[in-house]
C-alpha cells in the first residue's frame, strides 16, 4: 500500500477483500465454476427463448439442455 501507483493499490484492495476466498480455495481446491457454468447456460436459454408461456416450459428446456437429454428414441 506504499506504493505510488493507484492500479497496484487496487489490486492490494481487491486481493484483501478476497482473502479469505482465496486462502480457501488454495486449501481446498474447490471452485463455484460448475455452478457458474449452469448459470450461464440458463441465461442463454432465456436469451434465445424471448420469453416463454409458462415457468413449466422454461423449467423443461433447462432440464433438457443441462441434462445433455435427447429426444430421439435409442
Amino acid at each position: 500500500m506504499r506504493s505510488r501507483l493507484e492500479p497496484v493499490k487496487k489490486g492490494v484492495k481487491m486481493l484483501r477483500r478476497h482473502e479469505e476466498g482465496l486462502l480457501n480455495f488454495s486449501q481446498h481446491r474447490i471452485s463455484n465454476a460448475c455452478a457458474e457454468g449452469f448459470n450461464s447456460a440458463i441465461q442463454l436459454i432465456k436469451a434465445n427463448a424471448r420469453g416463454f408461456r409458462n415457468f413449466t416450459n422454461y423449467r423443461a428446456r433447462i432440464l433438457f439442455h443441462c441434462g445433455k437429454l435427447d429426444l430421439a428414441m435409442a
